[in-house]
């Protein structure tokens, strides 16, 4: 526990590194308050009913951080930002010029990112449009002109647009990922309820249960933080070399290859494509044919949140993206011509296309150990109401999950920004 609070005390008595963490203090505050700003028009009571009563709507409601259950105007949260993330990056691995724009470093990046932005805004609209007709469908909103749906329509956009805004503020001028913080911070905000909810149940449960469900959620954080750190190290050796009078070169390193080297994004990822199935047959089960509405009811029915079809998919989604994210962020052969140009190579390989391969093997393996992980982590809901019954912690795996990973993450950066700041002291004296 000490190791991950000294760095934020440490964090806290360093000027710049403290106004950095009050920046970000000061975002997520601003973010809850428009959490609870609601929309006009909205029955909230029977809202919150509806969610209750909903695995899917509370799955949706804590990625959103709560604005959905509220429905404020930041009641789509960043799930436009995260659909537009995936279609960017499947459309990298289909056409060749974004595919290039992607290895122009700083400036490529930066490009995606504003094709990003203007995707989110279509996609933030027809999603608002899908959540006016599921709460109409429920008789939970009343809007009978299309200038209002309009502009509720138009509002929920911005606050999905003033969300992004908030997340590129707290990653330029604050401490860590902006984006992942926000969901972390809307995570964390639900928690409270989702904590009291399950205590309700546990307290009408027998004591192994509750017993069962505290040693789970144990082994689960120690789980997730054993591979969260989790590294294979791939020796490198440096020849000598002469240059003038010098002798440069021959050093020994290593490659830390992470076994969850995706982190939390093919959860993330996964749990937007694998809702669409049922939220899509909610909608269709309020269509005039017969024949499609039956069909609509037998897809919700299928892909219900925590049935059989919905776990295997899940599952498989979660590697699927896993494998993919990796092959997107780590370039095998980018590494192997690095390490070819400046003399070194892995002992026992040779340097160049084997040395690419023998990296591509390793990392493979270790992936798929990784991604079952992940994934397990993903269906873990449906294995604790297997042993207990219990089912109001929605997505515990996954919230515990992405908590973990991003306050080891932000550790990190912590951790780093210091000893750059006790470096450049250093030499200064």
């Amino acid at each position: 526990m000490n190791k991950f609070i000294h760095p934020f005390i440490q964090a806290l008595k360093t000027a710049d590194l403290r106004k950095k963490l009050l920046f970000t203090a000061f975002i997520f505050l601003v973010f809850r308050i428009f959490a609870h700003v609601p929309i006009p028009g909205v029955n909230v009571e029977k809202l919150q009913t509806l969610f209750s009563q909903s695995e899917f709507l509370g799955l949706l409601d804590i990625f959103s951080g709560g604005t959905l259950a509220n429905f404020s105007v930041m009641a789509i949260g960043l799930n436009p930002y995260i659909n537009a993330s995936i279609i960017l990056q499947l459309l990298t691995m289909v056409f060749p010029k974004l595919e290039e724009l992607s290895k122009e470093g700083e400036y490529g990046r930066e490009k995606i990112n504003q094709y990003t932005r203007f995707l989110t805004i279509p996609l933030a609209l027809i999603q608002s449009l899908g959540m006016y007709a599921l709460l109409k469908s429920q008789d939970i909103i009343n809007i009978q002109s299309p200038i209002v749906l309009l502009s509720m329509m138009v509002t929920m956009t911005a606050g999905t647009i003033l969300l992004m805004w908030f997340g590129e503020l707290i990653s330029e001028f604050g401490i860590g990922n902006g984006i992942s913080l926000l969901i972390f911070g809307g995570i964390v905000g639900r928690l409270p309820v989702v904590a009291w909810q399950t205590v309700t149940v546990i307290n009408q449960e027998l004591l192994i249960n509750t017993g069962i469900f505290l040693l789970m959620g144990f082994l689960v954080v120690a789980g997730i933080v054993f591979v969260n750190e989790a590294v294979r190290q791939v020796p490198v050796h440096y020849a000598k070399r002469i240059r003038g009078n010098k002798t440069v070169g021959g050093t020994s390193t290593y490659i830390p290859l992470r076994l969850n080297q995706a982190g939390v994004i093919p959860i993330i990822f996964a749990v937007s494509i694998v809702l669409l199935p049922s939220l899509f047959g909610r909608f269709a089960v309020y269509l005039p044919n017969k024949l499609l509405q039956d069909f609509a009811q037998n897809v919700v029915t299928t892909f219900a949140t925590g049935g059989l079809a919905y776990d295997i998919t899940y599952f498989l989604l979660v590697i699927g993206f896993t494998y993919f994210y990796t092959a997107v962020t780590f370039n095998p052969q980018k590494i192997a011509a690095d390490i070819q140009k400046y003399g070194g190579f892995i002992p026992g390989i040779r340097p160049g296309s084997p040395t690419s391969q023998y990296l591509n093997y390793i990392l493979t393996r270790i992936t798929l150990a990784g991604a079952i992980f992940l994934g397990t982590i993903a269906i873990l809901p449906s294995i604790i109401r297997g042993f207990t019954g219990i089912a109001t912690l929605t997505i515990g795996g996954t919230s515990i999950l992405i908590i973990v990973s991003v306050v080891l993450e932000t550790v990190k950066q912590l951790e780093a920004q210091l000893v750059m700041r006790n470096y450049e002291g250093f030499l200064q004296r």
